[in-house]
């Protein structure tokens, strides 16, 4: 008969002596199993979070912010996609409140996941729907800013490319054609799904999301780009703003 070991039981425990202030649990508070490199080593990096292999890949935190508390907030203010899309260190050091080599480390890293693991043909999502819109953004629909991201198709509603355009609120007077439009370009898209997200939880489309829907139509016939739609989603529902050609 086989021996089981017992559970053993880690003391964790921490002593306050200033209960007006807040502990944040750092790395070096966590068991060692629990600790992201152990970890990633003795169980393999898929057991790790996503804010865990951020931290390692970030190495340090900031002298006012610990390295796993810095990795879970900018997920959190950022969002996974976000995070992908955006190549201007200067911007996402400014917009998390990070230190530039911080952000040069992040982007740095996404572009190796880009250049490794992209995605061959046989692997790409088909959309055919606002519903199937919704399914695919399922990483923003709770993000804490708004987000404009367009969809890149080809002739068989194959996804072939995606990004974020921009973070913050749309409008048809920052947010340019151009940059909507270039992606679909490099990429030879047909077809082009703009989707963006409402943290307030309003499905209803705002006069400014209605604009720039129809300055993309415009913009897309010259070009040969079909704006097939414009979705807002929530977290827990959607709205195609009516697109007619």
């Amino acid at each position: 008969m086989k021996t089981l070991n017992n559970y053993k039981f880690c003391d964790n425990s921490l002593i306050l002596d200033n209960f007006t202030k807040t502990y944040t649990l750092k790395i070096r508070d966590l068991p060692s199993e629990e600790k992201p490199r152990e970890k990633l080593m003795n169980n393999g990096a898929s057991c790790l979070s996503v804010a865990e292999l951020l931290a390692i890949v970030l190495g340090t935190g900031s002298k006012k912010e610990e390295v796993l508390a810095m990795s879970e907030r900018i997920l959190k203010e950022y969002g996974e996609k976000g995070l992908v899309s955006q190549k201007n260190p200067q911007i996402l050091s400014k917009d998390l409140d990070i230190p530039l080599i911080k952000a040069i480390q992040l982007i740095a890293c996404s572009e190796l996941g880009k250049r490794f693991f992209a995605k061959n043909e046989n692997g790409l999502s088909m959309i055919r729907t606002a519903k199937d819109v919704f399914e695919y953004v399922k990483d923003m629909r709770e993000l804490p800013k708004e987000n404009l991201r367009g969809i890149y198709l080809n002739a068989h509603h194959k996804v072939i490319h995606d990004e974020i355009i921009s973070i913050g609120t749309v409008d048809s007077n920052i947010i340019h054609p151009r940059e909507v439009f270039k992606p679909a370009l490099e990429y030879s898209a047909v077809a082009v799904i703009l989707v963006h997200n409402h943290p307030s939880g309003e499905i209803n489309p705002s006069q400014a999301d209605r604009d720039i829907t129809e300055q993309l139509i415009k913009v897309g016939k010259i070009l040969g780009i079909d704006l097939l739609d414009h979705v807002i989603v929530t977290k827990d529902n959607f709205f195609s703003i009516p697109v007619q050609y």
